[in-house]
């Protein structure tokens, strides 16, 4: 058993889950309702320019203004030879984005990273296009090789047949192309066809954004049922199951044109199991929202993500090893490091990472499990940096974060903690009441007060809490009576005067 696609698809929401020997590996999820905008192109209008971040702010016609940096106005404008600062390198950054954009500017800009949390999208005007082997560059004449190919001499004849391609097919010098991983091993004619294709689209959207008002939208990305035949489908995956009619045959005519290669691999699934429920999909993405991990040793991982960090515990649990208690550990954190790689790519976890391993003490246990660390994010195809083990054995790493983690996608805040993990005690609610009664009872002269609050607060009023409740009513002398609200959360609580 090797790699398998299995998508399924809803009338609100496809799902795609990239499964490896029978384990899920990433999942994907496109709501109609909020679908992804990474890769669509629109004209929009600068709304505010920040000088002291070096950035501005645009409106593309979302909900929230966009942000978009100095340097990634720049590059395009020298490209086009509009640079306003000629004796600055190609490639820096302004020293004054007043100097680049303005307020009520229009800027034709692409997005590079989708709305997170609450922050806008990220954009650039540094505009590319992608097929299924090439990605056209518009302001930069380079051409590249993905580093996922790793032989020289591929490397080479794919670098220099792109490069005759685009001198025989007449195109603008200006364009650049980067070689993906898929065109490893493909001939001159499927790189002719996408590299035709790519130009015409670029020639078509120039014309079209003359005609949009900003802000409008020029371009949009693919489906995801057709962005993971183009993005995800590599020689190692051997099927690509999907469960609507409908959509097979649209990938199908999709793969007949782009990548005919892949045309045998598709099937439609028509099981009496839904598609997600092989391999025990559905379980994982259930498991993947919860905090702990357990490990097969016994062990288990604790992750936690927030604005600012993602932080991952990796604990010992019931795992006692055979031979000493360092043994125990490095086994513990060699596993440890494995699971966690594929969480981050099954939770979509992005930013900054911060690992807590268990005290190592020899330092070529550090090593090892380094080395397995970086081993097992070599399959990861979204970026990351990793550091060493620190005095501290905490790991710092990084992962390119593009769009929203499972948990944000699947999840919202909850309505009784606010997304804060934890809720006042019925003991701290019975304090605030008591206060709040207090308050109530010098600003009016009332002899009776009714409590309104949840179960857990009222019998603890009723109970722990009945001789403070009798000192009270001598204090202020006034009956206070209790009813519970049902609805209530156990923060929640009114004092009504009667």
């Amino acid at each position: 058993m090797s790699e398998e696609i299995l998508i399924n698809v809803t009338p609100a929401e496809t799902r795609v889950a990239v499964v490896d020997n029978g384990v899920l590996q990433e999942l994907y999820i496109e709501r109609i309702a909020s679908r992804g905008i990474v890769g669509n192109i629109y004209k929009g209008k600068v709304v505010r320019v920040l000088p002291g971040m070096q950035a501005a702010f645009v409106d593309i016609g979302l909900d929230r203004a966009s942000f978009i940096h100095a340097g990634d106005i720049y590059n395009a404008m020298a490209a086009r030879g509009e640079n306003p600062q000629p004796e600055q390198a190609e490639g820096t950054a302004a020293s004054d984005i007043r100097q680049l954009v303005r307020e009520g500017q229009q800027l034709v800009v692409q997005v590079t990273k989708d709305p997170l949390g609450t922050k806008g999208a990220r954009l650039t005007t540094r505009l590319s296009l992608s097929s299924r082997f090439l990605v056209l560059m518009t302001d930069n004449a380079h051409i590249g090789v993905s580093q996922r190919i790793e032989d020289e001499s591929e490397r080479l004849r794919l670098r220099e047949n792109v490069t005759a391609l685009r001198s025989h097919e007449s195109i603008s010098g200006t364009l650049g192309f980067i070689i993906r991983t898929a065109a490893e091993g493909v001939g001159l004619d499927e790189l002719r066809a996408d590299m035709l294709f790519l130009t015409k689209l670029w020639e078509v959207l120039q014309e079209k954004s003359h005609g949009v008002a900003a802000p409008g939208l020029i371009h949009r990305d693919l489906a995801l049922p057709m962005r993971t035949i183009r993005d995800l489908v590599w020689q190692s995956v051997e099927k690509i199951r999907i469960d609507s009619r409908e959509v097979y045959q649209a990938v199908t005519e999709f793969a007949e044109a782009f990548t005919p290669w892949v045309v045998d691999r598709i099937e439609h699934y028509n099981g009496e199991r839904p598609i997600l429920e092989l391999f025990s999909v559905e379980d994982e993405i259930q498991r993947a929202l919860e905090r702990k991990v357990k490990l097969k040793s016994g062990g288990y991982l604790i992750i936690d993500q927030t604005e600012a960090m993602t932080t991952i515990d990796v604990n010992t649990g019931a795992f006692v090893g055979h031979r000493n208690l360092e043994e125990t550990i490095f086994k513990t954190n060699l596993e440890a490091v494995t699971a966690l790689a594929r969480q981050l790519r099954v939770r979509n976890l992005g930013g900054m990472i911060i690992i807590d391993l268990i005290d190592m003490s020899d330092p070529e246990h550090q090593r090892q499990v380094m080395r397995a660390l970086e081993k097992a994010l070599e399959k990861d195809p979204v970026r990351t940096t990793v550091s060493s083990v620190s005095d501290l054995s905490l790991v710092q790493m990084t992962r390119k974060r593009t769009r929203e983690s499972l948990e944000h996608v699947l999840c919202e805040p909850c309505n009784v903690c606010k997304g804060r993990g934890t809720i006042k005690s019925a003991e701290t609610v019975c304090y605030e009441i008591f206060r709040e009664i207090l308050r109530e009872a010098r600003a009016y002269e009332n002899r009776v007060f009714l409590v309104l609050a949840a179960s857990t607060v009222i019998d603890r009023l009723l109970d722990e809490e009945s001789a403070h409740v009798a000192d009270l009513e001598e204090f202020i002398g006034a009956t206070i009576q209790f009813q519970v609200e049902t609805v209530y959360s156990q923060e929640q609580y009114d004092v009504i005067l009667l």
